[in-house]
């Protein structure tokens, strides 16, 4: 029982401590950031686990955190205000020629990673670029100009 309450409890924190961390994508993942989620998530298992390592046990907390995912998923589903606190909402850091500083900055998300996404579709220079948008999921979009 140990495992199933620390579990659920592990989940609900790593899952706001990474909304806290920020929305950075995979593709603007950095050696840090990936060395933190390999830390988070190995304290992550020690909490859980402890010191039975027993493969019930294991299989206790897996499930455990499987089914929590489920539950976010379809309170998600459910809650468009419980959408908008676990993941999020786009946000505008660029638009009508001005950067959005503050935004940016509480995104974490730097001018260089925008153009970065803004290469990957073919824009080479800001007076191309509309808006760049920060999704829910961590990504850049970027809209051209007409």
């Amino acid at each position: 029982m140990v495992t199933i309450v620390n579990a659920a409890i592990i989940y609900w924190v790593l899952l706001f401590a990474f909304r806290f961390i920020g929305r950075r994508g995979p593709s603007m993942t950095t050696p840090f950031e990936v060395i933190l989620l390999f830390m988070l998530g190995g304290m992550g298992m020690q909490a859980i686990i402890g010191n039975d390592h027993s493969l019930t046990n294991a299989i206790l907390g897996i499930a455990t955190v499987v089914m929590m995912h489920v539950l976010v998923s379809t309170l998600k589903g459910w809650s468009e205000c419980f959408g908008r606190l676990v993941d999020g909402t786009p946000v505008v850091i660029y638009g009508k020629g001005c950067w959005q500083e503050e935004r940016m900055h509480q995104l974490r998300i730097h001018r260089q990673d925008v153009m970065a996404a803004a290469r990957s579709q073919g824009i080479e220079r800001m007076d191309q670029i509309k808006y760049v948008i920060v999704e829910r999921n961590g990504g850049i979009s970027v809209l051209k100009r007409d």
